[in-house]
């Protein structure tokens, strides 16, 4: 009985130490990736994959798995494709669609001189000679059409009629950009019409309508200037989609259209808060289910579709607490299937009560891993700016948090730049791994974010190192008055616009800051509009080239909001980590600033990661990534 006793309280204990650990790079590499992949054809199973990284292999391996609506245990599936409708298909059967590359135009050595086959040269007339991490080869993706049953080889056509524009888009397109009416007779699917410079220059994405039949193509948005982008029909046929209404503004209020006929409504205009990220039709064609930002989350909506009756849509918030849900993977009666985060755990998948909003965890492929490891606590502030406006501040704290005890703390810096700042889990930007580390992180919800209004995420174009950059010190000023904040070991850190973030900061913090940690960052204004490929984003967002003298918007945006101006003030050490294929911001940024600091003699480091982009994708650079950050911050916040 006695050894029993020991027994239980040392179990206890233990399990007690287990549920103190503390995140890791390591732990945060074990963690599954849960993804929806849609509700079985009967609509009793959700189907979904896990995806689990194998560091040492540099790999992932995937399986996938069925689960009653209702909940229950997963079963393991190798047939996850017949499970579903697929969507390729045309719904009566009898055509099936897919992509692939054409090749449209010579670029290439070996294009121009048959006789030279082995020569590597690229040889360009045109822009957009290379997109995010990819050099123009010349081929583009299209869609084609064939018959499904008793086809043959060179049956499948070319939709787009060896055109030089590209479906799915790219670089992250995929077969959502095209679709069937449910009349089996027509496709839509989505391009961009332009070549070269103009397209480098332009957002304006259009709904193409095809007649299998007839061959005949039609332009369902012609006139609408911005994205649109991700269409679908509903039972009825009537179409939905996402629209932007500027073109070059790929930031723009994203909104849901829908076409009846020749008649479109804009079902999100009546909120000036709403930017719809993502959507789906109801089962029955009467309403849409969209998840959109909202005062610092991701939370599902729905509106309803009155047709051609000159009733306005309603729109009605359904979920409402401190987590994202990040998409919707289906419907069953009254409930949905999504995906849902929180600072603390990556993507699980929940069902939603739609008349309540009342949300029930689904998949629990993390539960256990995530039973160990201690939770950081995500708090709400509200901080006055210095033009008098209240804006949300997430505060992270380490999980064993002593308000008696002083903490290093860190700036966060959002990049985007407009892109909203949530309950999301980055398996790199996490902020419960950087408050498991010891750290107090302060993350501001810094004008142009989306989810507090138009103005507020609109005002930082144009404005890069203005009123941002007050945000962005009010946050961490704020924070700094409770006494478990250090303000001798404040550090910032920041990736994209939020590495922009930190090279303007570090010639402006009068002495906030012990440290900083830029990646990815725009550092020449000048030098990244020579060398950045989506040129409407530079146009939109810092007002357009340098050589025109005239444009008073852009020559303040080159002279007063670029960091290389500014590094005669830089005195603290300072962390750049740098793609080598990120044709967004290209090397020369961060080789740029690491080259001015070290022969300032401000002690420095850089780290190259030559294979990755704008991202890290590579379990091995990832790991290397996060030990070089919390190496660098222990090393600089002594």
């Amino acid at each position: 009985m006695q050894r029993s006793i020991v027994t239980a309280i040392l179990l206890t204990c233990t399990v007690a130490a287990l549920a103190q650990s503390k995140l890791t790079p390591e732990l945060l590499w074990q963690l599954g990736r849960v993804s929806g992949t849609g509700i079985s054809k009967d609509g009793k199973y959700v189907v979904y994959s896990v995806s689990t990284p194998d560091v040492a292999a540099g790999k992932s391996s995937r399986k996938t798995f069925i689960i009653p609506v209702e909940g229950g245990q997963p079963i393991p599936v190798s047939n996850a494709d017949s499970l579903l409708i697929n969507k390729n298909i045309s719904p009566d059967g009898n055509y099936i669609l897919s992509n692939q590359e054409v090749k449209i135009k010579k670029i290439t050595g070996a294009d121009y001189y048959p006789d030279l086959p082995k020569s590597n040269a690229y040889i360009f007339d045109n822009l957009n000679y290379r997109h995010w991490d990819t050099w123009e080869d010349g081929k583009f993706e299209h869609v084609f059409v064939a018959p499904l049953v008793n086809s043959k080889s060179g049956d499948a056509k070319d939709i787009m009629s060896g055109e030089a524009y590209d479906c799915p888009q790219k670089p992250f397109g995929g077969d959502e950009d095209y679709i069937w009416h449910p009349d089996s007779k027509q496709v839509v699917y989505v391009t961009k019409k332009k070549y070269g410079k103009f397209y480098a220059t332009s957002t304006n994405t259009d709904l193409y309508l095809y007649n299998v039949q007839t061959g005949t193509t039609s332009n369902l948005t012609e006139g609408m200037m911005g994205y649109d982008i991700a269409p679908e029909y509903n039972q009825q046929g009537q179409l939905a989609w996402l629209s932007m209404k500027r073109d070059g503004y790929e930031a723009d209020k994203q909104d849901i259209i829908v076409l009846n006929g020749t008649i479109k409504m804009n079902l999100t205009a009546q909120r000036d808060d709403i930017h719809a990220e993502g959507f789906k039709w109801s089962t029955d064609g009467k309403k849409i289910f969209f998840w959109a930002p909202i005062n610092g989350t991701l939370q599902l909506f729905e509106v309803n579709y009155p047709g051609l009756t000159k009733m306005a849509p309603v729109i009605r918030q359904i979920t409402k607490g401190d987590f994202d849900v990040t998409g919707i993977i289906g419907q069953s009666g009254n409930t949905l299937i999504v995906s849902r985060t929180d600072m603390n755990h990556a993507a699980e998948l929940y069902r939603v009560d739609i008349s309540t909003g009342n949300m029930e965890q689904l998949t629990h492929v993390n539960d256990a891993a995530y039973s160990t490891i201690g939770m950081c606590k995500t708090e709400r502030r509200f901080v006055k700016t210095t033009d008098n406006k209240q804006m949300l501040v997430w505060v992270i704290y380490p999980p064993d948090f002593d308000p008696a005890k002083k903490y290093p703390t860190l700036l966060y810096c959002q990049g985007g730049p407009q892109s909203p700042l949530t309950q999301s889990y980055s398996f790199r930007w996490n902020f419960q791994l950087m408050a498991s580390q010891g750290y107090i992180v302060v993350a501001p919800n810094r004008r142009g974010m989306p989810g507090h209004g138009t103005a507020w995420n609109e005002k930082i174009s144009k404005d890069w190192g203005g009123q941002v950059m007050q945000d962005y010190l009010a946050a961490i000023d704020a924070v700094s008055k409770e006494k478990y904040v250090d303000v001798n070991r404040r550090g910032c850190v920041g990736a994209s616009y939020g590495g922009y973030s930190v090279y303007m900061l570090a010639g402006m913090h009068r002495n906030r800051f012990k440290t900083f940690i830029a990646h990815d960052g725009l550092f020449d204004l000048q030098s990244w509009y020579g060398t950045t490929e989506e040129l409407w984003f530079a146009n939109w967002d810092i007002g357009g080239n340098y050589w025109n003298k005239q444009n008073v918007t852009a020559q303040k945006s080159y002279t007063q909001f670029s960091p290389i101006n500014f590094v005669d003030k830089w005195n603290t050490p300072i962390m750049i980590v740098q793609g080598g294929k990120d044709f967004r911001v290209p090397i020369e940024q961060g080789l740029e600033a690491f080259q001015a600091a070290q022969l300032r003699g401000i002690k420095s480091k850089l780290l190259y990661l030559p294979d990755e982009n704008h991202w890290v994708l590579n379990s091995q650079n990832a790991l290397v990534w996060q030990r070089e950050f919390f190496g660098w911050l222990s090393e600089t916040l002594k």
